[in-house]
């Protein structure tokens, strides 16, 4: 990696760090207009291109004298211009279907899943794909139309839209094959099954991406000597750029560590740096360092998968929902999260220049944390749904064989809290003896 070798290390081991978080990436692909409206530029700039090609071989053809060629090439043109015009009164029927069905899947992901998982829907490429080709077949129908000419004698004509016409008719193909993985794909998204994969997917994806040293020793780094705050709006720390900071950081011979981690929301006049080994960096060498949002991303955010898990299973229990079966869903993910980062050294990132010296520390959750996020706010509410709490305590068993002795604390902490709520609330014996055997099913 450029301007500095920005690497984490796990046992030892140098790893890449993820690409930097572009704010005008992310910005549109938070968006639905920046695609439909490229694909209409190109639309346009399509069929200037036919249009010219189309005039070129006509005017070929008159050169040489084709005329039989050009009056076969009226015909099959003409016969397309029927087409052509159904293509420009349907595609609109068709737009208003691909925008229906998308606000039908953003509601009922909103209010049945958690308003968290929205942006899947938002960002779905699939979505914009097709809403983008739609437009654009839309609008390059409409101006084939234009290129038709009235003049039927060959020797006069100026442009025969066939090119035109056979690309008009290529992209409906083509619509129509998006029309049905967008559909496809929308239903996937409908499903809370595949949701809970592909959140499980991505935090996995992180989990990779961010392997981490042990906690740093405080008296190595020395006493803070100065602090850096946000001058920035306030919103969701999103993103740091890493190499940045460390350039910074080595240019003046300090430690940079970050104070707040990703997905803290910040304010301006927040301290966000704690300057150590030295006089703090000016502004100006920390500037586009950090970035900030509306929401939480799963860049660098290594508990947001489970606050989304976490997120979805509270409303499965909720009274409105009552749904434990989609609860035990998002907690077997959740316990395949934590088993994958059941060997990682939590707690704080190293960041070391080409030689090899720390310069930024930047802290990530601890094991504790993220056993915490995943079970805490699941066990105050699994109470009352056995099918919940056997698949909790089966999953806390098989992580108390999985991790290490030393972090075994806070799985048993929730596993005593667990058992001694059920024992307090439910009354009858029998029940509460088969509320808490283990199953890693729940119920069957």
């Amino acid at each position: 990696m450029s301007d500095g070798l920005i690497t984490g290390t796990l046992g030892g081991v140098k790893v890449r760090r993820p690409r930097l978080l572009s704010p005008l990436r992310e910005h549109l692909r938070d968006t639905m207009w920046f695609a439909p409206t490229a694909g209409l530029v190109g639309a346009v700039v399509l069929w200037f291109v036919a249009s010219e090609l189309d005039s070129q071989i006509v005017s070929s053809a008159q050169d040489a004298g084709e005329y039989e060629l050009l009056e076969n090439m009226i015909g099959i043109a003409e016969d397309a211009k029927e087409v052509i015009k159904t293509i420009g009164s349907a595609m609109m029927t068709f737009i208003g279907v691909v925008f229906s069905i998308s606000l039908v899947a953003v509601q009922m992901a909103s209010g049945q899943f958690s308003p968290r998982v929205v942006r899947l829907y938002i960002r779905s490429r699939i979505t914009k794909t097709t809403l983008t080709v739609f437009l654009a077949t839309f609008l390059f129908s409409l101006m084939t139309l234009t290129s038709f000419d009235s003049e039927t004698d060959p020797r006069l004509l100026t442009n025969v839209p066939l090119l035109e016409s056979l690309l008009a008719m290529a992209m409906v193909f083509l619509s129509l094959v998006l029309f049905v993985a967008y559909v496809n794909g929308t239903l996937r998204m409908m499903r809370i099954s595949f949701v809970i994969d592909r959140i499980a997917r991505e935090s996995l994806r992180v989990a990779a991406k961010h392997p981490t040293e042990g906690a740093p020793d405080d008296e190595h780094l020395g006493p803070a000597t100065a602090r850096i705050t946000h001058q920035g709006r306030a919103g969701v720390l999103r993103d740091v750029h890493i190499a940045r900071v460390v350039r910074a950081a080595g240019r003046h011979g300090v430690v940079l560590r970050l104070l707040p981690r990703i997905g803290d929301f910040v304010v301006p006049g927040t301290p966000v740096f704690t300057v150590h080994g030295g006089a703090a960096p000016p502004r100006r060498a920390l500037r586009y360092t950090v970035y900030v949002g509306v929401e939480r991303t799963f860049h660098q955010d290594l508990g947001f998968g489970l606050r989304q898990l976490a997120d979805i299973a509270l409303r499965a229990l909720s009274p409105a929902v009552n749904d434990p079966t989609t609860a035990v869903q998002a907690l077997d993910r959740i316990i395949q999260f934590l088993a994958s980062v059941a060997g990682y050294p939590l707690g704080a990132l190293r960041h070391r220049d080409r030689r090899g010296a720390v310069r930024m520390v930047q802290p990530v959750p601890d094991w504790a944390a993220l056993v915490d996020l995943g079970f805490a706010e699941i066990r105050g509410c699994a109470v009352g749904n056995p099918q919940v709490t056997r698949r909790m305590l089966a999953g806390l068993d098989d992580l108390l064989r999985l991790v290490p002795e030393e972090r075994g604390e806070p799985l048993l902490r929730h596993r005593e809290l667990l058992t001694q709520t059920v024992e307090r609330t439910i009354p009858e014996a029998a029940d509460r003896a088969f509320a808490l055997l283990p199953d890693r099913q729940g119920i069957g």
